[in-house]
């Protein structure tokens, strides 16, 4: 009996689980472009771009493989434009009774492919590390979940950067030489840019034409669209990127988009790479000598440890895990991230150089963007859905976590001990863009004050019944009690008449 087998933009593998239970003799290969996918939130032009472009080249690998592809392209004119309903349409074309998925990274696919009135057999996604089910079985018990503990025994279980049952260098984690302040210059070329193809310049005109009114920069596009052009982004990475990513994979310098960053999670995240893949290329550069270990380390926890985590926790906390909001925080997304003028400069270079790229790098996420929404008491679910819009990596499945967990402690602290919050003096530190700002990081309140500083005392004072007690906040709190009465107001005044004017829409 003929089957379906249906291949994702995000899964875009040759060694995909539901590919690998079909028979090229008799089934049918379905990939569809549909509206749905590029709309659900108005995702970035390049991101959209980037997953169709690879889909077609993806869909004629298949058929070199001799597989009977039914593609369907988003302006072909018997779209559905929807995932389901094109099974559906494909169905009743080949008869088929049966779909073959790989289980979608999101439980919104999950669910429309389980309410087909056609058989569904959800295959598990092999390409990750960890099973649901590993992880699962890790989580059972803990009191809480910590991606250092997990990333420990992802280590055991791989062998990467183990000599015996011993980590490599004596120590699970050198990040404590991973925080260097931004250097004077970057020697590197930065990730490695391709030109467009025909094919994909016709993505690229598509996109345009569909999806032209979507926040962001279409071009130039420079993405990789292929295996083979992933493999070489890869390896451009290992030689002149990764010996000095870990000494400055948190810092920030205008001007400079990439640093020493991989910008490898598109392609890993829609199936052109493969997590081990990437890991063992990072391992085998500390093995012969050409990184220092604590580069090759930190790296290869990025994807071991905090990749493979956050998956685990968004498959083990549910469907409705993104819509939490631990902190009722309900103030709408500023227009701010939108492009918006302000006068904070670290704002205007993450979401300017997102706008232009699909891109910014964790810290910029964090820590600016991600750091400026949590201080503002800005609604997570909002913020969610703006960071799994505007970029080329964000998939829900790898998203939801780092945002509603990690960046909004949505979640109540399953993902993270305590609120990543920090006052302007960690941008100050970390990068550059303060010296070239309007606010003066060094002013704790009065004209002209960094908007960091008197958010970051206005988060502590109105969140204290909940974090007083947390071990890692005492400092905080014992810094805020020592403050004069009228100080401790003033900040609290300035901080609110500063929010009022962002929700009046001034510029700020």
């Amino acid at each position: 009996m003929a089957r379906l087998i249906l291949v994702l933009g995000d899964q875009l593998s040759a060694t995909l689980s539901a590919l690998q239970a079909g028979d090229k003799n008799t089934d049918t290969v379905v990939m569809a472009e549909v509206a749905q996918e590029g709309t659900y939130v108005r995702h970035h032009p390049k991101k959209i771009a980037l997953v169709l472009a690879a889909m077609r080249k993806f869909a004629g690998h298949l058929r070199e493989e001799g597989w009977d592809v039914a593609y369907t392209c988003l302006e072909d004119k018997d779209n559905t434009d929807t995932i389901a309903d094109e099974l559906l349409r494909r169905a009743q074309q080949t008869g088929a009774e049966e779909v073959i998925a790989t289980t979608p990274g999101e439980w919104r696919l999950i669910r429309d492919l389980q309410s087909l009135p056609l058989k569904v057999s959800l295959k598990p996604d092999k390409r990750f590390i960890a099973t649901r089910a590993d992880f699962v079985d890790w989580a059972e018990g803990r009191k809480q979940l910590r991606m250092e503990y997990f990333y420990r025994e992802m280590r055991r279980k791989t062998g990467l950067l183990m000599e015996g049952d011993k980590p490599a260098g004596g120590k699970w984690n050198f990040d404590h030489d991973n925080r260097k302040a931004p250097p004077k210059a970057i020697t590197g070329t930065g990730p490695m840019q391709f030109t467009p193809d025909a094919e994909t310049e016709e993505v690229l005109d598509l996109v345009q034409r569909r999806f032209g009114d979507h926040f962001g920069d279409l071009r130039p596009f420079h993405f990789a669209v292929t295996r083979s052009d992933a493999l070489l982004a890869l390896d451009q990475f290992i030689r002149e990127g990764l010996p000095l990513f870990g000494d400055y994979q948190d810092a920030m310098l205008r001007g400079e988009k990439w640093l020493y960053h991989s910008v490898l999670s598109p392609y890993l995240n829609i199936g052109l790479l493969e997590p081990f893949e990437v890991c063992r290329a990072a391992e085998e550069a500390w093995e012969k000598g050409d990184v220092p270990i604590n580069a090759a380390e930190g790296f290869i926890r990025q994807i071991l440890g905090w990749r493979e985590f956050v998956r685990g926790i968004y498959f083990l906390e549910g469907e409705e895990y993104p819509t939490r909001n631990a902190l009722d925080h309900t103030r709408a997304l500023p227009s701010l991230y939108w492009g918006a003028e302000t006068e904070m400069r670290c704002l205007s270079e993450a979401v300017s150089q997102t706008r232009e790229e699909a891109y910014a790098h964790h810290i910029q996420r964090l820590m600016v963007t991600g750091n400026f929404a949590l201080l503002a008491g800005i609604n997570p679910t909002e913020v969610h859905e703006w960071y799994l819009a505007v970029y080329a990596d964000a998939f829900e499945w790898v998203e939801a976590p780092n945002t509603v967990g990690m960046s909004q402690f949505a979640d109540g602290g399953i993902v993270g001990s305590k609120p990543y919050v920090s006052s302007g003096a960690y941008i100050n530190r970390m990068s550059d863009y303060c010296k070239s700002c309007a606010y003066k990081v060094s002013q704790k309140v009065g004209e002209g004050a960094c908007p960091f500083n008197l958010l970051y005392w206005h988060f502590l004072a109105r969140h204290r019944e909940r974090f007083a007690g947390n071990p890692r906040m005492g400092n905080m709190y014992r810094t805020w009690d020592r403050m004069a009465e009228d100080r401790r107001a003033q900040v609290i005044s300035e901080a609110e008449n500063f929010l009022a004017r962002m929700e009046a829409g001034d510029r700020v």
